[in-house]
């Protein structure tokens, strides 16, 4: 039941290479919220899609210059209208996080799971997006019930990483969430103080 509720949420599924398999044992412990945008601010294109496939050409926008040969991945992307593509089965290491850590813990992408988001620091998300990736946590956090901690990029990865950026609204998206699991899970957002961590000391 758990598996098709996950399944429900998902629109349609592009395989990417960038994915590997988690070290063995590995409890699914965290989720990592991120926004992306290609190019910058402008949305609804199938740039992201090819970054994520390889396929992105770097001549076609003076932005993808420095993305050539980059090899990247989420789990999820969920789209302004709240389409949601599974590029990587949530069982397998997405390539998402880079140079990472929660909790003491490195490497974040070993027992996370990443939703990229279409957006930026730029601009608020969509009614759509809330109501989505609310739906799709609660449905990962029961299908893996070792999660207890949903994050942003910009607390696993400080002063490399802004993102989804002070234009996420962290109390919405805990609103989103059945109460029960919102109660039960740690919301980074909602104790860093601001839509940035804390300065590591």
């Amino acid at each position: 039941m758990v598996v098709e509720e996950l399944e429900r949420w998902v629109d349609r599924r592009v395989a990417s290479p960038n994915c590997d398999d988690r070290p063995p044992g590995t409890v699914i412990r965290l989720v990592v919220l991120h926004a992306i945008s290609l190019p910058p601010e402008v949305f609804g294109g199938d740039a992201v899609e090819r970054l994520f496939t390889n396929t992105l050409d770097p001549a076609t926008h003076p932005s993808f210059a420095s993305l050539e040969g980059l090899r990247v991945s989420a789990h999820y992307f969920i789209r302004r209208d709240g389409e949601t593509i599974e590029f990587v089965p949530p069982q397998r290491r997405a390539w998402h996080a880079g140079l990472s850590w929660w909790e003491g813990r490195e490497r974040c992408n070993d027992f996370s799971v990443g939703i990229e988001l279409e957006g930026s620091d730029r601009q608020p998300f969509t009614p759509a997006q809330y109501e989505r990736t609310g739906a799709l946590v609660a449905a990962l956090i029961r299908r893996y019930p070792g999660i207890d901690a949903i994050a942003g990029h910009c607390h696993i990865s400080p002063g490399r990483k802004t993102d989804p950026g002070p234009f996420f609204d962290w109390y919405r998206f805990a609103s989103s969430l059945p109460a029960p699991l919102a109660a039960r899970s740690r919301i980074a957002g909602l104790f860093s103080g601001r839509f940035l961590p804390r300065p590591l000391s």
